[in-house]
């Protein structure tokens, strides 16, 4: 497979409208002994509703692939198109209101707030999308995770795996085009890992989300429909087979 920093991860889905689409990405930082390539031109597309894999090293740029998407890192140069919308240059108030409509995102260590239920955990971001509903809509969400008899626990009552439902439930509340989970199960075990991986392959289907998924695990990444492979901050070929 080419490995250079030309490759395109091409989605050959070409019957659906593409979700993502990154050209020539690159993202340079400053460090203490200077400048620091932290992705040196990645493209990428994927069409709509496609659950995407991302594997590759710790440091190879995976989690840095999954921010720019969310737009909660700005490139140093190339483009990034989310869902038609090219937001390389938005500003960040348009960029804040673009991503509460577009995307949600999942994290490994959950992001819950604290001194909030799992009810009022959920009903934020409705909140904020202005949604009459929020409460309502939020409690449904809640209980199509399976947590409609914790709806007024707090996080810290709250097992791992519970409060990975939580975040998932807010995730989908808002119903986002692109959903991003970065290494949802990393601070699970493996059975309540199993359950939330299996939770969260049910609700991209049911509403048919675009997902991508970042993670270190092979077996989990060959779940998805396409799997790309990141190493230096490039993508070096698709499938989980050099």
């Amino acid at each position: 497979m080419d490995q250079s920093p030309s490759f395109r991860a091409a989605d050959k889905t070409t019957a659906r409208p593409a979700a993502i689409a990154l050209d020539t990405v690159h993202l340079t930082l400053e460090g203490p002994a200077g400048p620091v390539n932290i992705l040196r031109g990645v493209s990428l597309d994927v069409s709509a509703g496609t659950a995407l894999g991302v594997v590759g090293p710790s440091g190879s740029g995976k989690t840095t692939l999954l921010m720019i998407v969310a737009g909660l890192e700005r490139i140093s140069s190339g483009h990034v198109a989310i869902a038609g919308t090219d937001y390389t240059h938005l500003d960040e108030d348009a960029l804040a209101l673009f991503r509460r409509d577009t995307i949600g995102i999942v994290f490994q260590s959950f992001h819950l707030i604290p001194t909030m239920s799992a009810l009022e955990n959920v009903a934020v971001p409705l909140e904020f999308a202005g949604r009459k509903d929020a409460f309502d809509r939020a409690e449904a969400q809640l209980r199509a995770v399976g947590l409609g008899h914790r709806l007024t626990h707090y996080p810290g009552q709250l097992s791992g795996g519970e409060q990975q439902r939580v975040a998932l439930a807010r995730a989908f509340a808002v119903e986002p085009k692109i959903l991003l989970a970065d290494e949802p199960t990393g601070n699970l075990d493996g059975g309540t890992g199993q359950q939330i991986i299996d939770l969260l392959f049910e609700l991209h289907a049911k509403h048919n989300t675009t997902l991508v998924l970042i993670t270190h695990d092979l077996k989990l990444a060959g779940r998805c429909e396409r799997v790309v492979r990141i190493a230096d901050g490039l993508i070096v070929g698709e499938g989980l087979a050099p």
